[in-house]
Formats: structure tokens, sequence, C-alpha cells
């Protein structure tokens, strides 16, 4: 990451991680599909409305993550750090399996009262309460993968994380055909499968780390929290989470929003962002690419190589996300069709693919920019900036907008606008950070 020619090594690092998100999600879009094809539209919506929900409790420990992948990247690029990088790996399990534990705990109590907080129909209710029990009791596996997956792309190995999902994927497919087939489990059996298959990838990713023979290497005899490694990867991690919770608390005001116009509206939305989550974890994979090139060459004192990093990971993130959205908008009722075959919720689905995948390249230029800012060392910023672009901005929107009134596209265009808005004002500073910041130590470097 500190030498030679950049794209294919950003390529190299980006396309095994494109490919573990894209079947990450496509292992999760397996809920949604076989529920649709093998239930009713009423268990896809079901599945579809608990996302927000599940996205609001468990993405303030994921965002440690963050954390944990760009501490150990600077220590890395730094070298000579192999004590506080153990120190680092073993925080992250210990974080990952207690707070995992709790966040679960605290899932399963307040579900009843934030389905209710979103205006879940009553036919829907006890369908979505089922699912979301059955899948907090998996989080501990769920933060333990995530956590794993974030120290081994810190060194750049990308390819294990793809491996284990793959593994772990094909399990999750084959139970959701047999729960729901076979056992006639409907949401109880697409969720137990899922949280099965949680466990296992996060088995695969700890068994990794306890045969590694370097810095990553895992043992139980060091399992503790070391509060320096914890406090660093807060720093970064707390805000990525914070931010996360931001865009979950708006999705989650959306989402009641939605659930006012019918099963049928719930259906066809939550079918088209399953599609929609195709074409961001595509794009997503240039952001954790610029997130840890940039540390690592901050780490090393190479800051010459920031800019050149971020410019491209857009021109990549942009190609890509071209390419999807023109695919996803061409084909849009071959790919609804997957998941329902119902003509109403195709077309509702389709309303929702025009007003949002249209602009989704914008949502991937800001997701870059918010990884680079952080592989800089300055995570508080895109929390404020997202903190006024998503949540105050779409929850004015949609605490303004009459559903009863008005039609549900009006409520899907609070996402485009705002991407704007938080595109708009992550350039800004970053060009104050290039400018103040990262600028005067190129010029210090060249003169000495």
């Amino acid at each position: 990451m500190l030498t030679g020619p950049l794209l294919k090594k950003l390529l190299l690092f980006s396309l095994p991680l494109m490919a573990s998100n894209v079947l990450q999600l496509l292992f999760n879009a397996a809920d949604v599909v076989v529920v649709g094809r093998y239930a009713s539209y009423t268990s896809l919506a079901a599945v579809g409305s608990t996302s927000s929900i599940v996205n609001l409790i468990v993405n303030l420990l994921i965002g440690i993550a963050v954390g944990v992948n760009v501490v150990i990247a600077r220590y890395l690029g730094e070298s000579g750090k192999e004590k506080e990088i153990a120190r680092a790996v073993h925080t992250a399990v210990a974080v990952a399996l207690a707070g995992g534990a709790l966040l679960g705990a605290i899932g399963i109590l307040l579900s009843d009262g934030m389905l209710q907080k979103v205006k879940t129909p009553e036919d829907i209710f006890p369908l979505a309460r089922t699912y979301l029990h059955i899948y907090f009791a998996g989080t501990p596996g769920v933060m333990l993968y995530n956590y794993g997956a974030a120290a081994l792309r810190a060194r750049g190995d990308t390819r294990r994380p793809l491996l284990f999902l793959t593994i772990s994927g094909i399990v999750n497919v084959a139970l959701n055909l047999y729960f729901v087939i076979v056992f006639q489990m409907d949401v109880a059996g697409v969720a137990l499968a899922t949280i099965i298959s949680e466990y296992l990838s996060a088995g695969l990713i700890l068994v990794c780390l306890i045969r590694a023979q370097d810095e990553l290497h895992f043992s139980w005899r060091g399992l503790c929290i070391d509060w320096g490694s914890l406090r660093k990867m807060a720093h970064v991690g707390i805000p990525a989470g914070v931010q996360s919770c931001l865009f979950s608390l708006s999705n989650v005001a959306i989402q009641g929003a939605v659930n006012s116009y019918g099963g049928i509206v719930m259906a066809g939305c939550s079918a088209a962002s399953s599609i929609e989550g195709f074409i961001y974890v595509s794009m997503n994979s240039f952001h954790h690419a610029a997130q840890t090139f940039i540390s690592q060459n901050i780490g090393a004192g190479q800051y010459e190589r920031v800019r050149p990093i971020l410019r491209k990971c857009i021109l990549c993130t942009v190609a890509t996300g071209a390419l999807l959205c023109a695919v996803t908008l061409a084909f849009d009722e071959q790919l609804l069709r997957i998941y329902n075959k119902d003509t109403a919720v195709i077309a509702a689905g389709v309303e929702h693919l025009y007003i949002v995948a249209s602009l989704y390249i914008v949502f991937g230029i800001a997701d870059v920019l918010i990884g680079s800012i952080r592989g800089c060392g300055y995570p508080v910023a895109p929390v404020v900036i997202n903190l006024l672009g998503t949540c105050v901005f779409r929850l004015i929107w949609i605490a303004a907008l009459d559903t009863s009134v008005l039609p549900v596209g009006w409520v899907y265009a609070s996402y485009p606008i705002s991407w704007v808005l938080i595109a708009a004002a992550l350039l800004i500073f970053w060009r104050y950070l290039y400018s103040r910041k990262l600028r005067p130590e190129i010029a210090a470097k060249g003169s000495v």
C-alpha cells in the first residue's frame, strides 16, 4: 500500500471486498426472496420492514470495526508496533463478544416498541417481531465477523473474509429453503438460517486469527480489553457508528412513512431496497480502500499519496455505480420479479428504483470522501455533516409530508436530495483539510 502504482493495488484490495459485500447482501437478500416467493407478500413486508430497526441497534457497535481497521492499518504503516497490534486484536474480539451479547438483549427488549414506532401494520406485526427476536440472538456473531474481517483488511487481506462469507452464505441459502419450504417456518425459518450462518462466518474468522503466525494472532489466554487500544478504536469507530445510526434513525422515520401506505408499498419498497443495496455495497468497497490506504500511508508519512488515492477511488466508484445503476434501471421489472410476482408489488418497487437508484452515484462519491477523511484521522466532521444532511434534513422532510395526501414518491425523494447536500459539504471540508493539514506536510517533506 505504501509504494508503487496505486490503481492496480486499489483494485486488488477492493474487488475481493466488493465480492464479499455483494455475497453478504446476496445471502441476506435470500431471506427476502425466499419469503417473497414461497410465503406471501406480508412475510416479505415483515422481513423488509425490520432492516431499519436492525441497523439502528447494531450499527453503533459495528462502527467500532472501522476503528479496528484504521488503528491496525496505522500501526502497520508505522512498523515496530507488533505488541500494539496484538493488544488491538484481542480487544476487538472481547468487545465483539461482550458488546454483541449486550446489544442483542437490548434489541429483543425494545423490538415491540420500535415496531410500533414505525407504524407496522397489525397483520405484519407478529411476523416482524418474530424475525427481530431471532435475529438479535445472532448479534455476537455479526460483531465478531465484522471486527475480525476489519483486522484482516487492515493488512490488505480481503480474500479470506470473502471465502468465509461464501461458505456461510451457501449454508444460509440452503437453510432458508429447507426451513421455509420443508418445515413451513416462514419468517422464523429465514431468521434462524441467518443467525446460524452468521455464527459460522464468525467461527471461521476466529479460527483464521488463531492460526495466524503474525501480529494478528489471537489466543484465548490473551483475551482482554486494553483500554488504550479501545480508546483509539472508539475515537474513530464511535463517530462512524454514530453516523451509521444517524442514517438508520432517519431510515426508521422513512420506514414509518412508507408503512402508512400499506403492505403492497412496503413489499415493493423492501424488494427495491434490497436491489439498491447491491449498488451501494459495490461502491462502498472503494470507501474502505480509501480509508485503509490513506491510513497506512499517513502512518508511514507518505502524505503525497493521499490525493491520488482519493482521486482513483472516486473514479472507480463512479464507474462502478454508473454501470450498476444503468443495469438496474434497464431490468427493473425483471429484477423485482425475483422477489415477488405480484404486479402491484413490482409497480411499487419500480417507482422506488427510479427515484432512488438513479442518483446512487452521488452517495458513492460522498462515501469515498467519508472514508478518506476518516483515514486522515478526522472522524468527527463526517458525523456532523451527516447529522445535518441526513438525520436533520430527512426528519424535517418526512415531518412536513402529509402521507394521507401525497404519493409515496415524495418520501423516497428525501434520499437523493440529502445525498447531494452531504456530498457538497464533504467536498468543501476535504478541500479545507487538504489545504490546511496535508499540503503543509507534503511541502515540509519536500524541503527536507
